[in-house]
C-alpha cells in the first residue's frame, strides 16, 4: 500500500516538473507559457498526466490526464507574462494590447504625450532712419544766407547736436545764367556760407560738416523761366541718423 501511494502521486509530481520547466518567468515577462495561454497549459498538462499515468495502468491514465490539466492550468496561471511587451506583467497590466514602443505607466497604460507648441519669437521692430533735409534759397548772383533761412539751418544744427555721431555734406547749386566756371565758384561759395553758419553760429564741429559745389550741373527746375532759376539757386544738406 505504501508503494502504491507513492506511485499514485508520481504522475502529479512529474506533470508539475514538466510544466515548471516549460513555464519560466523572467524579469522581462517573456515566458513561453503564462496566464494568457492557460488553455495550452491545460492541454500539455493533460497529455503529460495521461502519458505518465498510463505507465501505471489505464485507470491511472484517465486520472493523470485530469490531474495534469488542473495542475497545468494552475501553474500557467501563476506565471507572469507580458503579451504586449510593454514591460508590465500581464497580471498587473490594466491596458493590455499596448502598441509596440509605447511609453507606459507602471499599470501598463500609455503615458499621454502632449505636443508642445513652439514659441514664436516676437517680431523685431525695425526702426526707420530719421532724416532732416535742408533747402536754402539764394538771390541771383549772391552767396549771402538770407535771414529767412536761418531757422532752417538752426533746425539742422539742433538735430546734429541730438545725434552727435552724424555728419553732413552741404551742396551748393546755381542756375544756368553765366559761364560754367563762374557758376562753379558761386556754388562753392554758397555751400561754404551755409557751412560757416552751422560751424560758427551753432557750434557744430567742422569735422562733421563738409561742403561741395556742383555749379549749374544739377538743376531741379527749368532754367528757361525765372521761377525755375530761383529754385535752382539753392544749397541742400541732408542728415540721417539711426534712432
Amino acid at each position: 500500500m505504501r508503494v502504491r501511494s507513492i506511485m499514485g502521486f508520481a504522475p502529479v509530481l512529474l506533470v508539475s516538473s514538466v510544466l515548471s520547466g516549460c513555464v519560466t518567468t523572467s524579469s522581462t515577462g517573456d515566458a513561453p507559457l503564462n496566464q494568457g495561454n492557460w488553455p495550452l497549459c491545460s492541454a500539455i498538462g493533460g497529455l503529460a498526466g495521461a502519458g505518465l499515468g498510463a505507465i501505471e495502468s489505464s485507470t491511472w491514465a484517465a486520472g493523470g490526464a485530469v490531474a495534469g490539466a488542473v495542475i497545468g492550468t494552475l501553474i500557467c496561471y501563476a506565471q507572469d507574462g507580458d503579451e504586449d511587451e510593454d514591460g508590465v506583467f500581464d497580471r498587473r497590466d490594466r491596458c493590455p494590447g499596448t502598441p509596440p514602443n509605447t511609453s507606459v505607466h507602471p499599470n501598463g497604460c500609455p503615458i499621454k504625450e502632449y505636443a508642445s507648441t513652439p514659441v514664436e519669437p516676437e517680431p523685431i521692430e525695425v526702426m526707420e532712419a530719421v532724416r532732416v533735409e535742408l533747402d536754402v534759397k539764394f538771390d541771383f548772383n549772391k552767396s549771402d544766407v538770407k535771414e529767412n533761412s536761418q531757422a532752417d539751418i538752426k533746425s539742422l544744427a539742433d538735430f546734429m547736436k541730438q545725434y552727435p555721431q552724424t555728419t553732413t555734406t552741404v551742396e551748393g547749386h546755381t542756375d544756368a545764367i553765366g559761364s560754367e566756371a563762374y557758376n562753379q565758384g558761386l556754388s562753392e561759395r554758397r555751400a561754404n556760407a551755409v557751412r560757416d553758419v552751422l560751424v560758427n553760429q551753432h557750434g557744430i564741429s567742422s569735422s562733421r560738416v563738409s561742403s561741395v559745389g556742383y555749379g549749374e550741373s544739377r538743376p531741379v527746375a527749368d532754367n528757361d523761366s525765372e521761377s525755375g532759376r530761383a529754385i535752382n539757386r539753392r544749397v541742400e544738406a541732408e542728415v540721417e541718423a539711426q534712432p
